[in-house]
């Protein structure tokens, strides 16, 4: 159902810190022309931890009235509290979108258990596929791979965002989910790797200002010329980094703004980008084609 070079979208701003929904609705259909296979609103990416309940609901309903069917929409409905996490999921599902991305709790710190149940409680809710979220640097808590198992014998629990950047855990994910399982990768820099060791794509952050590139890499990969997909990664490389030098989504936004879809404005308490971030981040887009 989900594959390929799916964006996890930034939410652009005005420079009075409002979400910008013009500027989005341009940004999506952007997205979409320009080749992506799937548009991921309101993750972390989307500073979801500082947007509003309304401006959650909001972003999530103009991502599926400008897609109009032509991609998938997964709608980040993950929060560290179940009963709010139910409520975003049933909201995404009413607003049409094809599945729900959901965060391990954060802060909370639960064990496999807790886990389970969480995970568990939201799937039994709202019939919609949903998307384990494992991102252990964010979150502090790792899913392991029996937990995962578990969840995944639940019929509305279709895959996982995996941004452990262990290559290993995707081949435990293979034999304890089974090969539907849908593996997509949450890091950048190993999305490759992670195709290689049973993913079937990537939400991705630098795929916000390099769409193009990395869509033709995931179908370049899919049509078995592994150089030449690896020759595509090689040249993203600096770029990856230059967007992850300060805490994400800063610098992606600052790379967005200079492709002019958005101020490069994050909610506090992330902080303007640094004047060395911003000249290693204009340098390799420069590097990897997207500015003169």
């Amino acid at each position: 159902m989900f594959k390929g070079s799916l964006v996890a979208l930034i939410t652009p701003m005005r420079e009075d810190g409002a979400v910008d929904e013009k500027a989005f609705e341009r940004f999506v259909d952007w997205q979409i022309n320009e080749g992506s296979h799937g548009v991921v609103p309101v993750g972390t990416t989307g500073e979801s931890p500082t947007l509003s309940h309304e401006e959650h609901k909001r972003v999530t309903e103009i991502t599926v009235a400008v897609a109009k069917g032509r991609v998938p929409v997964i709608a980040g409905t993950g929060s560290n509290s179940t009963a709010e996490a139910i409520d975003l999921t049933r909201h995404a599902k009413a607003a049409g979108a094809d599945a729900a991305l959901v965060v391990t709790p954060y802060y909370n710190k639960p064990t496999q258990e807790g886990l389970y149940l969480h995970f568990k409680a939201i799937a039994d809710a709202v019939d919609l596929p949903i998307i384990i979220y494992n991102i252990p640097p964010r979150s502090v808590v790792d899913m392991s791979a029996d937990t995962m198992a578990r969840l995944a014998k639940h019929p509305n629990i279709v895959g996982v965002k995996d941004a452990t950047a262990n290559l290993a855990r995707p081949l435990h994910t293979r034999r304890g989910c089974g090969a539907g399982f849908c593996q997509l990768s949450g890091e950048d820099h190993t999305a490759l790797a992670f195709l290689a060791a049973g993913g079937v794509g990537c939400i991705s952050v630098t795929a916000n200002v390099a769409p193009r590139m990395l869509s033709t890499m995931h179908e370049t990969w899919a049509g078995g010329d592994i150089k030449g997909a690896m020759a595509i990664q090689d040249r993203l490389v600096p770029l990856h980094d230059a967007l992850f030098a300060e805490t994400s989504p800063a610098p992606v936004k600052y790379a967005a703004s200079l492709l002019g879809h958005t101020a490069d404005r994050c909610r506090l308490p992330l902080a303007p980008v640094s004047e060395p971030v911003k000249a290693r981040v204009r340098a390799a887009m420069t590097e990897a084609g997207l500015l003169n």
